[in-house]
């Protein structure tokens, strides 16, 4: 079973940034699209991004723009850069695969406020 771990999370001001950072053990990471996901207090889990294996990626609409995905292969690792944060980003953040397959990691916590 796949492990992921992330990091990266905080609290930041309204305008801030902030890069994200997930790790997973196990070789089929590459070979799997993979997701940012976000759960906001009070609110189901919803996918914000995903890049397949070749780097394609996909965008929630209220992230367009100020997102963007990363990963690396070689070092299966999965990132996202996160600029103009907005109070209504404050949520935990995880990764996992397109499906949600793997066991979810603990999340990173990502607190938006002035």
């Amino acid at each position: 079973q796949v492990q992921l771990v992330e990091s990266g999370g905080g609290l930041v001001q309204p305008g801030g940034s902030l890069r994200l950072s997930c790790v997973g053990s196990g070789s089929r990471f590459s070979s799997n699209t993979m997701a940012w996901y976000r759960q906001a207090p009070g609110k189901e889990r919803e996918r914000i991004a995903s890049i397949t294996p070749s780097g394609r990626t996909y965008y929630l609409d209220s992230v367009k723009g100020r997102f963007t995905i990363a990963r690396d292969n070689a070092k299966n690792m999965v990132y996202l850069q996160m600029n103009n944060l907005k109070p209504e980003d404050t949520a935990v953040y995880y990764c996992n695969t397109l499906s949600g397959t793997w066991s979810w990691g603990q999340g990173t916590q990502v607190t938006v406020s002035s």
